[in-house]
């Protein structure tokens, strides 16, 4: 085993085994577009009942149904760029939640942070929306045709899953809601009228226990039922030496109904209801570079762990970081039938509610003693469709989407009890111990006339920020698509959408900590004059000690140099106060709305999309499209909203300045984008392969970086990705099949002038990959009396790319005005730590006839680590924190399927 973390961390990884040993394992994920893939024996359904074979061209070839143009077709003659995971795969593969499927899907990438419900989605480099509520995914995930509006509303096992189906670039024109990158579609299987099901139990390292099970069957001659749960629950595999716990476990089950009716051959209605609980202590954080403020913390017995051991596993923290997290909700489906036309109307209601208190500080020290959320996402939804088919000639499709949802959200930032001695500690460094949070309490009470005035009350215990936001949104879709035959193998496909939404927010946030609400550089000037007026009137014999105005003018003229001197001198005593404003994080803040910002977003916007497909013969389809998409505008529903440049001069003029109001952004424009794509993809019943070429851009890309202390949301002008895609099957064997999935990226900030960091224009964005793949191989050998073994595995790689642009803790900005003035150890400090990953995941399945199966799986299997995301350590100026990738994993597993 050898390790390795580039940059400070000297590039930590953890690698067991060996490649040749994992080649043995490897088996295949079947790309989106694996329609070679056939199977010794027809698979087994989520629920039990046999699937039909998949429909076959009469050459040998087998297809892939899909519903990514919310019908079905077969994938080859999909005008888009589309990636199917069967079900089976996703079983075999042990993927049990959305944060695993990048493994499977190359142009997808998932990322995890500092909860569960802060995770990222990016398809082809694009993809936002974690850590801050007011942002929606530029990815929509879909489940059943319900749209989940927010990343704490998607996470969680993986319910039944029949297909995963993850569409590549916008796709606006069709989902109603906010998939300016792409949408990610998960199929599940309706009840069945056959009585089946199957029952699941796995062990694994850490004590893991993951039980599955799922039953249906019919309860009248036109209705079906099902019912499907999952619990899963591991032991943490960090260990808190502070407070002698296990973190990052897994706690959590889930519970879905449905029930199929079809009282005629033409109507058909699908209910499905779900409840789920997560109950976790997430999420490890690593601290990856000390600064002088560390030295700081141990002064007052904290502790961190050493930055060369990001990935031992231990950290120090001094409570416990929790995660409780409740979905539920249900939806109900009516498909109906009427000669050529369909109608399709989906309802769902949907609620979120999660609790999360971290111990923000990651310190054993009590630094930060609350860093607590409540928070509540209620959504309805409605979408209703009719389509209309003519065979061989048009497809036609109209329909309307409306989404209502309101987002409640509570929080409490506090200090702990430790907090005021860590600042003296600091301040006294800062000062070279001419001053202690004591000595300052004094001074700046002197300054304003009353030396008691904030005695004992700076960096007190519960000083803080009590927030309180609301956000409710209304948003609504018409939407078109037609397909029309031009000739034999000509095909025109053109769509239309137009969205509106409307967002309203409100804040009611308080700060009572006394320090922050101080106007430093006000306090620091008059510390200046005071020193200069002692010292002046100290040679000039001034009784009382203290020289006026007139007096010091007087002398300034009579002795430059020494007025010069005696300036110098006291302003290098008193500057570096200045340093100081780095620990006001928690400042009066402006509500809204308010006489200037009325609190409103939004706006309406026309999607279209347009695509040409040719048949080349029975085995190759050609296919151009032009698609735009859209987002819309986002809200910065975190303690860093802040009024823009344009409203601080009328906000001003009003008298509703407060004490170290700064700019920042309360919103995020909309986003629009824009893809250009060319592909081929062909079917030889032995081999498939789907090449994609693509210039996708989004104009407005809204940008959300963590500053250490909040949110700093903002539009970049324009970035935009060049790419090439390649996703391929071959069966050598009949027992073999093997894969190929390739994604190139070529990611630019084409505009980015108002960044944190200064212009990133003509950048990389980070978390981009420049390159991608999975190579995979199934081998599925016959055995006697039925029985099958199956070895499958994957190698998933991602090139090396940037965590983030920089570390806003490390930009040098003037401390009067804070214009950027450097940024360049902020850049330097991202550069060092970077990001690539080399995950081997193998399994080993020996299946009966009568319907057992026994399987040896790990995920991981070299012990790949990796950092998910760098971050300014809070409260630790100049320290580096960052979340540590997940350790092999690996079990046992026994199914049985009736």
């Amino acid at each position: 085993m050898r390790r390795r973390v580039r940059g400070a961390c000297s590039r930590l990884s953890r690698r067991g085994g060996s490649l040749s040993a994992a080649a043995l394992a490897l088996s295949a994920h079947q790309p989106a577009d694996a329609e070679a893939w056939a199977p010794q024996t027809p698979p087994t359904a989520q629920f039990g009942n046999a699937l039909p074979a998949p429909a076959s061209a009469g050459d040998g070839r087998h297809e892939i149904v899909v519903t990514a143009a919310k019908r079905e077709q077969v994938l080859q003659h999909v005008p888009a760029s589309v990636s199917v995971t069967s079900g089976e795969e996703i079983e075999r593969a042990h993927v049990l939640d959305l944060r695993e499927l990048s493994s499977l899907v190359p142009s997808l990438r998932v990322s995890q942070l500092q909860s569960l419900g802060a995770t990222n989605f990016f398809i082809r480099g694009f993809g936002n929306g974690a850590n801050n509520l007011g942002i929606e995914p530029s990815v929509g995930l879909f489940i059943d045709g319900v749209y989940r509006s927010r990343s704490v509303a998607m996470v969680g096992d993986l319910p039944e899953v029949e297909r995963i189906e993850v569409l590549r670039g916008p796709q606006s024109t069709l989902f109603g809601k906010n998939a300016s990158a792409g949408v990610i579609s998960v199929v599940t299987p309706a009840p069945g009228h056959r009585f089946g099901g199957h029952v699941e139990a796995s062990y694994g390292d850490a004590n893991a226990i993951v039980l599955k099970g799922a039953v249906t069957g019919p309860v009248a001659e036109s209705v079906a039922v099902s019912l499907s749960s999952s619990l899963n629950r591991r032991d943490g595999y960090v260990r808190d030496l502070a407070t002698g716990h296990r973190i990052d476990n897994r706690s959590r089950w889930l519970l879905r109904g449905q029930v199929l009716a079809t009282p005629t051959d033409r109507l058909s209605i699908r209910l499905i209801g779900d409840y789920g609980r997560i109950d976790e202590r997430c999420c490890t954080a690593a601290n990856l570079r000390s600064s002088a403020a560390t030295a700081g913390l141990t002064a007052i017995g904290g502790r961190v762990n050493p930055a060369n051991l990001a990935f031992a596993d231990v950290v120090y923290n001094n409570f416990d970081s929790t995660n409780a997290i409740r979905n539920w909700g249900g939806s109900g489906q009516v498909d109906y039938e009427l000669g050529p036309l369909k109608l399709v109307s989906i309802t769902a209601w949907r609620r979120t509610d999660a609790i999360t208190n971290q111990d923000s500080d990651f310190t054993s020290a009590d630094l930060l003693g609350r860093n607590f959320q409540d928070l509540s996402i209620r959504t309805f939804t409605q979408e209703v469709r009719l389509s209309a088919s003519l065979p061989d000639r048009v497809n036609a499709l109209v329909g309307a989407y409306y989404l209502s949802e309101t987002i409640d959200q509570a929080n409490q930032l506090q200090l702990g009890t430790q907090f005021r001695s860590y600042a003296d500690t600091l301040i006294q460094a800062q000062t070279g111990g001419a001053l202690s949070v004591t000595g300052l309490e004094q001074l700046f009470g002197s300054l304003v006339g009353n030396p008691a005035l904030y005695a004992g009350r700076f960096f007190t215990t519960g000083a803080g920020l009590d927030e309180a936001y609301r956000l409710k949104d209304e948003s609504w879709s018409v939407f078109g698509q037609m397909e029309i035959k031009l000739a034999d193998r000509l095909t025109l496909t053109g769509g239309l959408s137009f969205t509106h939404d409307a967002k309203r927010f409100a804040t009611n946030v308080s700060s009572n900590s006394v320090f922050s609400a101080i106007d430093v550089p006000a306090m620091v000037a008059a510390s200046t004059s005071a020193g200069v007026a002692q010292q002046v009137g100290s040679i000039l014999g001034v009784a009382g000690g203290m020289a006026d105005a007139a007096q010091i003018a007087s002398f300034a003229s009579a002795q430059p140099a020494t007025y010069q001197q005696i300036v110098g001198g006291v302003s290098a005593q008193t500057q570096p106060l200045l340093a100081l404003r780095a620990v006001q994080f928690l400042p009066p803040f402006l509500n809204v709305p308010n006489a200037v910002e009325p609190g409103r977003v939004g706006g309406g916007d026309l999607s279209y999309t347009a695509a040409l497909s040719y048949d080349v013969g029975e085995r190759v389809t050609l296919y151009l499209r032009y698609a735009t998409g859209f987002k819309a505008a986002s809200v910065n529903l975190s303690r860093d909203s802040r009024p823009t440049a344009a409203d601080l001069p009328a906000i001003k003029a009003r008298g509703l300045g407060l004490v170290n109001l700064s700019t920042g952004g309360r919103f995020a424009r909309p986003e629009e984008a824009v893809l250009f794509e060319g592909g081929a993809k062909g079917n030889w019943g032995v081999a498939s392969a789907n090449l994609t070429l693509f210039r996708q851009s989004i104009r407005d890309f809204q940008s959300n970086i963590f500053t250490g202390t909040g949110f700093l949301l903002a539009n970049a002008g324009k970035q935009s990705a060049l790419g090439i895609e390649f996703e391929g099957t071959a069966r050598p064997l009949k027992a073999l099949t093997l894969g190929l999935a390739v994604t190139w990226l070529d990611a630019r900030y084409d505009e980015f002038a108002q960044s944190a960091f200064g212009d990133l224009s003509g950048t990389r964005p980070a978390g981009v990959s420049p390159l991608s793949a999975t190579f995979s191989a199934r081998y599925d050998a016959a055995l006697e009396r039925g029985a099958r073994v199956i070895l499958r595995g994957d190698y998933h790689y991602e090139a090396p790319f940037r965590l983030i642009e920089g570390l806003p803790g490390l930009v040098v900005r003037d401390s009067l005005t804070g214009r950027l003035i450097d940024a360049s150890a902020a850049f330097a400090a991202a550069r060092e730590f970077r990001q690539d990953v080399n995950e081997v995941n193998a399994s080993v399945t020996l299946a009966l006839a009568n319907g057992s199966e026994f399987a040896v799986w790990m995920r991981n299997l070299l012990n790949d680590r990796t950092i998910l995301q760098i971050f300014d350590s809070p409260a630790q100026a100049g320290s580096i924190s960052g979340y540590p990738s997940q350790p092999r994993s690996y079990g046992v597993s026994a199914r049985y399927s009736w």
